[in-house]
């Protein structure tokens, strides 16, 4: 069983940045396909950036240049650095992990961008 909380998400002017995290409990290892997802009001959820199983990174096209993942495998954590954020970014953020055979989700944090 894996247990996945995020913390970090808050409200920030455009422009602002804001740090998620996204620690791991339960036998999560560094080959384990990790990452963030997010979902605005009347939108589906989307893909943000991840890590593969292979250690690349992919991120949305929409995020490319402003947001960084990064992961401390010693600490199972995650963490999702946005900068220059836009309205646009609004979303319930949520942390994603895959484990053989089954994924999991974190409850989402929220991050607000307005003036």
């Amino acid at each position: 069983q894996v247990q996945l909380v995020e913390s970090g998400g808050g409200l920030v002017q455009p422009g602002g940045s804001l740090g998620l995290s996204c620690a791991a409990s339960g036998s999560i290892f560094s080959i384990n396909p990790m990452g963030w997802y997010r979902q605005a009001p009347g939108k589906q959820r989307e893909l943000v950036a991840e890590f593969t199983s292979v250690g690349s990174t992919n991120y949305a096209d929409s995020v490319k240049g402003r947001f960084t993942i990064s992961r401390d495998n010693a600490k199972n954590t995650v963490y999702l650095q946005m900068n220059s954020l836009k309205p646009e970014d609004t979303a319930v953020y949520y942390c994603r992990a895959y484990k053989w055979p089954r994924e999991y989700w974190g409850q989402g944090t929220q991050v607000t961008v307005s003036s």
